[in-house]
């Protein structure tokens, strides 16, 4: 028998919805569906009594606290928890105001059931997920973006050339296993790697590493 391995609590305004994703993620023997909220203040006073679960699956649009500010909420109680923002709104400035508050990824609502199981699966393993469509947009959305003072060429931060490469990979959306594969090093190794970077640059997850990667190829 499967056991259990991730935790999912599930934000959305809609109590159909709500119902219809606990009844979806359900379905999947390795995923428990730990208890929802209609919105992000609701979601971080819930969470924040414990335990905390593995993966935050999050509208963005939302009366009383949007997605955006609950996902900031949510990684202000745990950098542990992953936020997948999942909506129906193709909405540019939400996209880039959650990954910078730390969302894990994002999808759209349309999306078939069993992509919304994987991409649970796929946040929970450190990668991230972005759709295809907004990741297009992103270089393009960041560049009028007035730069952060760590918005500096990884070069000029000191990085060495085995940290840029781990840079570029999770950049890419890989996990510390798949970039261990990718480089031939131990998965310990690019743990560290992964320490040492977010030191340097400054930025506080993976997340923001990526963003910072993306600005810095845009050239903003």
């Amino acid at each position: 028998m499967t056991t259990t391995n991730l935790t999912v609590f599930i934000v959305d305004d809609d109590p159909f919805i709500r119902e219809s994703l606990t009844l979806l993620i359900g379905l999947d023997p390795e995923i428990e569906v730990a208890g929802s909220a209609s919105n992000g203040a609701e979601a971080a006073e819930i969470i924040g009594r414990g335990p905390y679960p593995d993966v935050v699956l999050m509208d963005i649009r939302m009366p009383v606290c949007d997605g955006v500010e609950g996902t900031k909420k949510i990684k202000a109680l745990s950098d542990g928890i992953s936020v997948l923002i999942l909506t129906t709104f193709d909405d540019d400035e939400f996209i880039i105001e959650a990954l910078r508050n730390g969302a894990s990824g994002y999808l759209l609502k349309n999306i078939p059931p069993d992509r919304i199981i994987q991409g649970i699966k796929t946040v929970h393993s450190g990668s991230m997920l972005i759709h295809p469509d907004v990741a297009r947009k992103l270089t393009g959305l960041l560049r009028p973006a007035p730069p952060a003072p760590s918005d500096v060429k990884l070069t000029e931060a000191g990085l060495t050339t085995a940290e840029q490469n781990v840079v570029r990979l999770i950049a890419d959306g890989m996990s510390n296993k798949e970039i261990a594969g990718q480089l031939f090093l131990s998965e310990g190794t690019v743990k560290n790697y992964v320490t040492d970077i977010l030191g340097k640059l400054g930025v506080r997850d993976r997340t923001q590493l990526a963003i910072l990667y993306w600005k810095t190829k845009s050239g903003s």
